[in-house]
């Protein structure tokens, strides 16, 4: 994996944002100047109509550039980061969305890129999960998890009754719309919004959110992330199976979705002096009508 300093970048961009395409633009045109090759993911260029630079598949991206920059929300993140993820192609975030959770750093701050792609940055490693639907001993559905495995009900149907067994040993059986299985990232997403618990990135755990479970006794449990979660539908009708917001609708009872760590690992890049607590005050608004007087740290 390139550590930097980086020649070839790719750039990325969400495709449903009248802006994105002249920041893009303009991005390219910067770093340019600055000696970097700029080449674009084929989607991006394609949506926003950009035809001066080379446009790369996620394919080619991987084994091609060294560092891919994605100018988005966290949705554009966790997309391109499950493409990426075979190739340990580093990320860097540059927040074009509402949130902002995982791409950390705002427009008026690009700037810092040049810096970062010369080498001066701080790096961490974001796990991800894997998962596959079994129905009848055979594999059915396959897919990676950047956030979250969720298995819910439709928005008509009643509570699903789910078998959790973790490592073969049975857990529990329990009756609620839906369970979350969450990576460290995705617990500040629908998991968090479940009451789930908040996971440092950099703790090897898998959370298990129930959402809106019959007993109130149901409550969230962190477990290492060296097991495997086998949820199995044994009552409901109308289970859908999400792998981060991508649905696979078509679950029958007795189908069982098996979840595990995936064996990839996913390069993120931040600027220097970085702070995951930072991001947090911020995005979740912590201190904002805090009592306490004087002046708040950075």
């Amino acid at each position: 994996m390139k550590i930097g300093p980086f020649k070839t970048i790719a750039l990325v961009g969400r495709n449903n944002s009248p802006s994105a395409g002249k920041l893009l633009v303009a991005l390219a045109e910067h770093l340019t100047q600055r000696g970097f090759q700029i080449v674009f993911e084929a989607e991006t260029a394609r949506e926003n109509g950009l035809h001066s630079y080379p446009a790369f598949t996620p394919a080619e991206i991987g084994s091609r550039a060294d560092v891919a920059v994605v100018l988005g929300g966290d949705g554009t993140m966790l997309g391109i980061g499950r493409q990426l993820a075979p190739y340990r192609t580093p990320l860097i975030g540059v927040n074009h969305g509402r949130f902002g959770f995982i791409t950390d750093i705002e427009i008026a701050d690009m700037n810092q890129l040049p810096q970062m792609l010369l080498g001066s940055y701080e790096r961490e490693e974001r796990s991800l999960v894997e998962a596959r639907i079994m129905r009848n001993g055979t594999q059915i559905y396959h897919a990676q998890a950047f956030n979250d495995v969720v298995v819910n009900r439709s928005g008509f149907s009643g509570m699903t009754e789910l078998r959790v067994s973790v490592d073969d040993n049975f857990m529990s059986d329990q009756r609620s719309d839906g369970l979350i299985v969450a990576t460290p990232t995705g617990s500040t997403a629908y998991a968090l919004s479940s009451n789930g618990p908040l996971l440092h990135p950099q703790l090897q755990g898998i959370v298990l959110v129930p959402i809106a479970p019959h007993a109130l006794s149901n409550r969230p449990i962190v477990l290492p992330d060296t097991c495997r979660i086998a949820i199995q539908i044994i009552g409901g009708r109308d289970v859908n199976v999400n792998f981060d917001m991508q649905s696979f609708t078509a679950l029958q009872l007795k189908d069982t979705i098996e979840v595990q760590r995936s064996r990839y690992t996913v390069p993120f890049l931040h600027p220097i002096g970085y702070s995951y607590y930072r991001t947090l005050r911020k995005k979740l608004h912590w201190n904002e009508h805090s009592s306490l007087g004087g002046e708040k740290p950075g």
